[in-house]
């Protein structure tokens, strides 16, 4: 597993409510299951789950691997998919510590020294502070519905709930890494359940699993998020890294001008 600086985790974290809380954008009702435009239309309403409105959110972070446990709470705003500022309430040595994500800009405010970075591109590659994320999850340059082609492999039911299974090939030319991504969609809402992620040999190396869903406002959103790696060496499926919001304000008051420098550094 690649390490990373504590900069880049603050880096990756100011693109993180684009990832698990920006709500879904009003939708038309969707095709029929049997129509060939359904996946793509489902992959779409998921890729802009990630994509949308104002928030405000306190969230825990656990990572576990086999040689070390570490757990973050954190506080964070966003505004659409181009503005978002985080800072570390806990643990006690990194409180105070922000990063500012300003369209292509990302900068980091250091508390205990009173510096502020500007995050390098070279600094966003690789995992994310050592957990199971990567720039792509968090930021999410690619569009499944864009970048994928889409086929609905299962329709019926899995525990007890009625379920969608996707499973997407990247497009020839594709800026994704992945070989093959199998996406379990819930019936009822279509809302994620969970993510498989395969290599080019069709070997799965993670899963993504979304749950404790629960409706926020007026929209139903999942408030924990658990990726685990399949392939770690002696132990799959033992490592993870779970994200669990705390509280969620869709209905904050937000303008572009809260985030800038003065306001990194005054929190």
């Amino acid at each position: 597993m690649i390490r990373t600086t504590r900069r880049t985790i603050l880096a990756l974290l100011a693109a993180l409510l684009t990832v698990g809380l920006s709500p879904a954008l009003a939708w038309a009702a969707p095709p029929d299951p049997s129509s060939p435009a359904f996946g793509a239309y489902v992959m779409s309403k998921l890729d802009d789950q990630y994509r949308g409105e104002k928030s405000h959110a306190k969230m825990a972070m656990e990572i576990k691997t086999e040689h070390w446990t570490r757990k973050l709470t954190m506080e964070a705003w966003s505004l659409g998919q181009d503005y978002s500022l985080v800072r570390i309430l806990k643990p006690r040595k990194e409180k105070g510590t922000a990063t500012l994500k300003a369209k292509k800009d990302l900068f980091t405010y250091l508390n205990k020294t009173g510096r502020t970075i500007k995050i390098s591109s070279g600094m966003m590659g690789g995992s994310w502070m050592g957990s199971h994320f990567t720039n792509d999850d968090l930021i999410r340059h690619s569009r499944l519905a864009r970048d994928y082609h889409i086929k609905t492999t299962f329709n019926g039911t899995k525990g007890g709930v009625g379920v969608y299974d996707f499973t997407l090939t990247p497009k020839p030319d594709a800026p994704v890494v992945w070989g093959k991504l199998v996406i379990t969609i819930r019936a009822a809402d279509l809302e994620p359940l969970r993510q498989v992620f395969y290599d080019e040999d069709g070997a799965p190396v993670r899963e993504l699993v979304f749950s404790d869903h629960k409706k926020i406002d007026d929209r139903v959103v999942p408030l924990k998020m658990v990726m685990r790696p399949l392939d770690s060496s002696g132990h799959p499926g033992t490592e993870y890294t779970r994200i669990t919001y705390q509280s969620l304000d869709f209905g904050v008051k937000l303008k572009k001008s809260f985030f800038s420098l003065q306001k990194l550094k005054s929190l």
